[in-house]
């Protein structure tokens, strides 16, 4: 199935930029990429608990083609090609920030748990983080 091109019209700026952040992982892949600087694809996949193989592959192409994140595939065998923010993500990613810190408040009012992996509580969702 193909997603049809984001070209609006918008009812607001709101709107024009979720429909860059629609899907679940888009935010994380930003958060991952923002603390851990350059990555390949199976360190990203290892980072995003949950994500399968496809979804990750499609979120990055959207995210390619909307200028959030830059593709570099080096020329050697077997190929590596790495993800890296551009500085429209990382602006994205800092706009992001106060949304981060709401959820943190949230799930401490609410006394809900993070997700654990190999035994270590996740690193907090926010740029500042």
């Amino acid at each position: 199935m193909t997603r049809a091109p984001r070209r609006g019209p918008y009812v607001c700026g709101l709107d024009a930029a979720m429909d860059v952040m629609s899907g679940k992982w888009k935010v994380l892949i930003l958060w991952e990429l923002e603390h851990h600087g350059i990555r390949r694809f199976a360190e990203l996949r290892r980072g995003l608990t949950g994500v399968s193989e496809k979804m990750l592959t499609q979120h990055l192409r959207e995210m390619e083609q909307d200028g959030l994140i830059h593709r570099e595939v080096h020329p050697e065998v077997p190929p590596r090609v790495e993800y890296s923010l551009t500085e429209h993500g990382i602006a994205l990613n800092r706009a992001l920030e106060p949304l981060g810190f709401w959820g943190r408040d949230r799930l401490r009012r609410e006394g809900i748990s993070t997700v654990e992996r190999e035994g270590v509580v996740e690193r907090r969702c926010t740029a500042a983080s």
